[in-house]
């Protein structure tokens, strides 16, 4: 009789034991092992990873010349939707949509499978969360309700592949969500780090043979991580995570992983009553609004993926009555305002040691280049002097630790992009390249000369109200 080997799993990471630890190795994480039933010969799980007594096949081995075709693709009908995947669904592809809970996932994937229905295609819409009557009253106040999706509410992945398999395959299947599925093959609750990762295995088996585009939607963790095991977001071919604030009306698409198409590529949504309506301009929905007058602003032109974006910083910086003064970041990353804030005491003769720091990305937006130090850094420069910035400058450029701005990557793009929304200077690094005349461009070398130049312009006293007493602040720390 075979001897059955034991297998202890880590609920949070998914990391495999032979024997019951009390905190596990991998994610530090304290009783998260449990033990789980070893799955039979030829089935997913743990226990399928044994060797087998039967040997291989052999197959043939191709060299790197050859004829390479380009993926087909399969539209979307929805053009945001579209940049982001590379250009439309790859034809057996798998892809993961993450996103915090009621932020509209399943709004834009039942908009897109009513667009690719209309065309004709076969599109299925698994869910496992919400009835058949939920998921029809949601595309009744999208005004899709006469659309041939075809719905069902199931959570068994055996009945689901049985069921798509008949018939013509679909080009487009929608699960939500995979952290409620489960498949016989194991021996656990749905939503366990086996049950997600075999239920997932399981579909993308059918993905690939079928040639039908299947998107898995995963919950998220407090941190804005997909949840479950880490190995399924290296299963599937594209991971995408739909960000937003709830007190915001605009949706952002985010590219993480595609093995398809660019990474870092975003789209913009609009969250309106008939549902989610694309941005073709997301820079002027940024940047609407935004009050030219006041001190602590400052235009970012950045970089998404392949489209440039202007984006307001904004920054406020005030006397502390505290031990130790606050940092405030939203939008940003706050190690990266701490290096900022201590290069321009260094580098810039600034002392904030002793004022509270409010930073914020205006519209809600998270930005992760580094070519926003520089805005970040004019807009303390302008909140800390009382000096207004021009509004019709955009900055750009990334600081060393050294005080010196450091260029940045596609500086044309981003020039353009400013040109095109009626900004007419550009504050940037040297080194920015040839061939980039788009519009009146000043370059920096270091920190002081940012510094200088906006302390040139800050109100002396006697200018009153507001400006006076910024103007004292100023003149006892610039």
């Amino acid at each position: 009789m075979a001897k059955i080997h034991q297998t202890f799993v880590c609920q949070s990471c998914g990391a495999v034991y032979n024997r019951w630890r009390g905190r596990c190795e991998a994610c530090n994480g304290w009783n998260t092992i449990v033990e789980e039933a070893p799955s039979a010969p030829g089935q997913s799980g743990p226990a399928a990873t044994r060797p087998s007594r039967n040997r291989g096949r052999v197959f043939p081995l191709e060299g790197l010349t050859g004829e390479a075709k380009e993926a087909p693709r399969l539209p979307s009908g929805i053009g945001e939707l579209d940049r982001v995947t590379g250009g439309g669904f790859v034809r057996g592809s798998v892809i993961l949509l993450g996103g915090d809970p009621g932020i509209g996932k399943s709004t834009l994937l039942m908009q897109a499978s009513a667009a690719m229905a209309g065309t004709g295609e076969r599109v299925a819409y698994i869910s496992g969360e919400e009835a058949v009557g939920q998921v029809r009253l949601r595309a009744e106040r999208l005004g899709l309700s006469d659309r041939p999706v075809q719905l069902a509410a199931e959570t068994n992945v055996e009945d689901i592949v049985e069921t798509l398999s008949q018939g013509r395959p679909p080009a487009l299947a929608i699960i939500d969500s995979i952290q409620t599925m489960w498949t016989e093959t194991v021996e656990s609750a749905p939503g366990t780090v086996t049950q997600v990762r075999s239920s997932a295995q399981a579909l993308i088996r059918f993905a690939k043979t079928t040639g039908t585009a299947v998107i898995l939607v995963g919950h998220v963790t407090k941190d804005g991580q997909i949840a479950g095991p880490r190995v399924v977001e290296h299963m599937v071919d594209a991971v995408a995570s739909f960000e937003g604030d709830q007190g915001h009306h605009f949706r952002i698409l985010r590219a993480v992983k595609n093995r398809f198409g660019p990474t870092d590529e975003i789209g913009v949504f609009e969250m309106t009553d008939a549902g989610l309506s694309e941005v073709p301009n997301p820079s002027a929905l940024f940047l609407a609004g935004r009050d030219q007058q006041a001190a602590g602003t400052a235009v970012f032109a950045g970089m998404e993926g392949t489209r440039p974006l202007l984006v307001e910083i904004q920054a406020l910086v005030a006397p502390s009555s505290l031990g130790m003064p606050r940092r405030a970041v939203v939008g940003w990353d706050p190690n990266r305002l701490s290096m900022v804030l201590a290069v321009l005491e260094a580098h810039g003769g600034i002392r904030l040691g002793s004022h509270d720091v409010y930073l914020n990305v205006a519209g809600g937006l998270r930005i992760t280049e580094p070519a926003a130090d520089l805005a970040v850094a004019a807009a303390l420069v302008s909140s800390l002097s009382g000096a207004v910035l021009p509004p019709e400058t955009v900055y750009f450029g990334e600081i060393g630790l050294s005080g010196a701005i450091r260029p940045v990557a596609q500086a044309g793009s981003r020039l353009k992009e400013a040109q095109k929304l009626g900004f007419a200077k550009a504050l940037i690094p040297q080194g920015r390249g040839e061939g980039e005349k788009a519009l009146s461009v000043e370059t920096l070398r270091h920190i002081a000369d940012l510094v200088a130049g906006i302390s040139a312009g800050a109100p002396r006293r006697g200018s009153g109200g507001r400006g006076r007493q910024q103007a004292r602040y100023a003149d006892e720390e610039v």
